[in-house]
């Protein structure tokens, strides 16, 4: 459970191809739905014993398996560590293991940051490490730091492993006893069967459930009791039940499909809710996270926990419909061939198994190894394996390697360029980005192709050129889908304007990641745009319409036309449901804070925004939106009290101190005012509304000089009709009928139309004259 990428910068928490069908067909899918069948006729989890008959060689594949040793209950034949009166320094503290009455016991320090023994209930994972889980109240398990490397027989702490710049305390979000390592939320969806997490948002507790410990038959294939009632009918019999009464199809699919089967345990990703093997697309369930910073280098390659999903995307591979069962034993999780056969299955050997290709010694032949930056020692020969070249990996929970699966070619170029790896420098890490790169172009020459990844790093960078570039990406149905969704979102980040032309193409796409980004990258919510997101209430995907609806919501109900207020309400139930799944972390507490907010229960807002403040202190930017609820509610005093300490948090959030200065504005602490407005000013030149409520600030006090002046800046940052009419207004509040004349002429002469002008002038013209 390494979240050690765990983001907290986060501030303020997206059509249907309708097919013409026979209409006996209609009423069959209609009424076979399991929504609309009896509960007796659902499909119930009958256990993997069940499967064993029939199916012994699968079985056999499974036993022994990372799925079959995924948890346990802790005895003396699954606990793997060594528990004879062990010791382990670590964070500071010396941590002891050790058994008793035939219990297993880690002595280690709690949640009030004592040192104190505590009961290992279940084990957790067999290699290369082994994790233990204790018991607290709330149902909740936790995952000890405490850990066993299964390949070195030694004790490790996993926070020293993993933030070994950072001190781990019994405060910090991250700490064992906190929710980061809650098995409930963070991990056992993955490793168990049929599992229900059970979170009560009210009261914080769980009542988890699952039918089998590990990940059995049926983690996969779904309940399988109507199956079991299929298998035992005579062959005549059987002709009503489809995919021989199984949830999920497994054979008979497109890769897509096949590899979607695998999204919800071997991706980065946010649930929806517990899973449900009846309904068929992923997005109903979960949403992948896209291979974007911080999470991932930029060109796309792996940096924090990715797992595989979102790497696979983007290979050659799944384009070339390339699955999961192509190169690995889906039952046994063990590779088909071992070293290069497994590549030769479908690549030439006599092309690619030569030094002409991978240009590194056979083993056995003269050289020395090398040591890479993640610490793996590389004996000569190991640079003629694929997989290092073009499946490099890291370590991830101290002692896991695991390979990149986006099957990439090395680019020392990109990486002069982006500072992004490439396996040559990964392996040879004491060597520069410019020697790799003087290698490649002595084996391969100058040529280099596109990649998506300059059009992401010019986007970042400002660059105007990028945006013809991301369409270009988004419109290619050759780029990798996941890539081509980043680049809707990212368009809609940085270039919204250009995304214009092509978004509703996205909106109305078969693929649902299509249509999330494109709701997702709506930023401004024009009549237009909030038009775009009603079409989204009523997508097919639960991911669109929680999407849609929470954009939504922000706009205000009053935007939400009566045809559309049915849907409207329903999504809204829906996506509060989702916020209820996920309030037991911190970032869902602030979502659901947010949705109370926006639905003007306050009360309720500010319960879950001090409940995620509480769980996790290092997201101080909740602060801040409390600070913006009390001076809603009127309640100054405590808005002032939490801007004070988000600021000092945060000093160089303009936008905070902006609305801090307004705040003491209208509680009267008017010098203390316009000296943070002039901060925000020198922080920020650029914002207009600044140098005009610093004008302000100078006019109430009766600095009718300086006053002028910060008007006049305003006018300079925003030459528009609306700037040199507030300075238009304040001559005349001030009686100034000569300037204001003198201005009222000028703006005239740029803005003939402006009929209000002409009216002043005409006025002051007879005044004066």
């Amino acid at each position: 459970m390494d979240l050690s990428s765990y983001k907290k910068t986060a501030r303020i928490l997206g059509a249907i191809l309708v097919f013409i069908l026979p209409a006996y067909l209609l009423l069959k899918v209609a009424f076979s739905s399991p929504d609309h069948l009896p509960i007796k006729q659902r499909a119930a989890f009958v256990g993997k014993e069940n499967c064993k008959d029939c199916h012994l060689g699968e079985y056999n594949d499974w036993v022994g398996s990372h799925h079959d040793m995924a948890m346990d209950v802790a005895n003396d034949s699954t606990v793997l560590g060594n528990f004879s009166d062990q010791t382990l320094e670590g964070q500071g503290k010396t941590h002891k293991m050790y058994k008793k009455d035939g219990r297993f016991l880690v002595y280690t320090d709690g949640e009030d940051g004592k040192m104190q023994e505590f009961e290992v209930k279940y084990v957790f994972g067999y290699t290369p490490l082994q994790q233990y889980l204790v018991e607290f109240d709330g149902g909740r398990l936790q995952t000890l730091p405490i850990t066993w490397n299964t390949v070195d027989s030694v004790w490790y702490h996993m926070a020293d492993s993993i933030y070994k710049d950072e001190k781990i305390d019994h405060n910090n979000w991250l700490h064992w006893t906190n929710q980061a390592q809650n098995w409930n939320g963070m991990c056992a969806e993955c490793h168990s069967t049929n599992l229900v997490k059970g979170y009560d948002h009210q009261t914080d507790t769980y009542h988890t459930t699952y039918s089998e410990i590990d990940v059995s038959c049926e983690a996969c294939h779904g309940p399988g009791s109507k199956h079991v009632e299929w298998a035992n009918l005579p062959e005549y019999s059987r002709e009503d039940f489809t995919n021989y009464g199984l949830e999920v199809k497994t054979s008979g699919i497109d890769h897509v499909q096949y590899v979607d089967n695998c999204v919800r345990c071997h991706s980065r990703k946010s649930s929806l809710g517990d899973f449900d093997h009846s309904v068929a697309s992923i997005y109903d369930h979960v949403i992948p996270d896209l291979p974007d910073e911080p999470s991932w280098h930029v060109d796309g390659q792996i940096k924090d926990e990715d797992y595989v999903y979102a790497s696979f995307l983007q290979s050659k591979m799944y384009e070339r419909e390339v699955q999961c069962n192509d190169c690995h034993n889906v039952h046994s999780g063990e590779r088909l061939f071992d070293g290069n056969e497994l590549c030769f299955q479908c690549h030439r050997s006599d092309i690619y198994d030569t030094y002409d290709h991978h240009h590194h010694k056979q083993a056995g032949e003269p050289g020395e190894a090398v040591i890479s930056e993640s610490g793996v020692k590389f004996e000569v020969g190991s640079g003629t394996d694929c997989v290092n070249c073009h499946m490099h990996g890291q370590y991830y929970m101290g002692v896991d390697y695991r390979n990149d699966h986006s099957f990439r070619i090395p680019r020392p170029d990109l990486s002069i360029e982006n500072g992004t790896p490439n396996a040559c420098n990964q392996c040879h890490a004491e060597e520069t980005n410019e020697w790799s790169e003087r290698y490649i172009t002595e084996w391969f020459g100058e040529r280099r192709r596109y990649h998506y990844a300059e059009a992401f790093v010019a986007a970042k960078g400002g660059q105007p050129e990028a945006a013809t570039e991301l369409i270009a990406i988004a419109e290619n149905d050759l780029y990798p889908p996941n890539i081509r969704s980043l680049a809707i979102e990212d368009l809609g980040t940085y270039y919204p304007d250009s995304l214009k032309p092509v978004i509703d193409n996205f909106l109305n796409h078969m693929n649902p990641s299509f249509r999330l980004s494109a709701m997702r990258s709506i930023q401004q919510q024009t009549d237009q745009n909030i038009d775009r997101l009603l079409t989204g209430l009523t997508d097919a995907t639960k991911a669109v319409r929680t999407e849609s609806v929470q954009r939504l919501m922000q706009a205000g109900e009053d935007r939400i036309p009566g045809k559309y207020k049915d849907a409207y309400q329903k999504a809204l139930e829906e996506y509060k449901q989702v916020l209820f799944y996920n309030a037991d972390f911190p970032t869902g507490k602030l979502n659901l804070a947010n949705f109370y907010y926006n639905q003007n229960q306050l009360n309720q807002a500010e319960k879950y925004y001090k409940a995620a403040l509480k769980q996790d202190g290092e997201l101080v930017f909740i602060k801040l939106n409390l600070a913006y609820l009390y001076n809603r509610s009127g309640q100054n005093e405590q808005a002032e009290k939490l801007f004070r300490e988000y600021i000092k948090d945060a000093p160089e959030d303009a936008d905070a101190l902006y609305s801090f200065g307004l705040l003491l504005t209208e509680i009267g602490k008017y010098d203390e005012s316009l000296s943070t407005l002039l901060k925000v000013k020198e922080m920020t030149p650029e914002r207009p509304r600044v140098n005009h409520n610093i004008a302000m600030m100078y006019d109430f006090m009766n600095n009718k000089k300086q006053a002028e002046q910060f008007l006049k800046e305003e006018i300079e940052v925003a030459d528009n009709l609306n700037s040199q009419m507030e300075l238009l207004r304040y001559y005349l509040d001030n009686n100034y009928g000569e300037k204001a004349l003198k201005l009222g002429e000028e703006i005239l002469r740029k803005y003939p139309d402006a009929q209000q002008v002409k009216q002043v002038v005409e006025q002051l013209r007879s005044q004066i004259q």
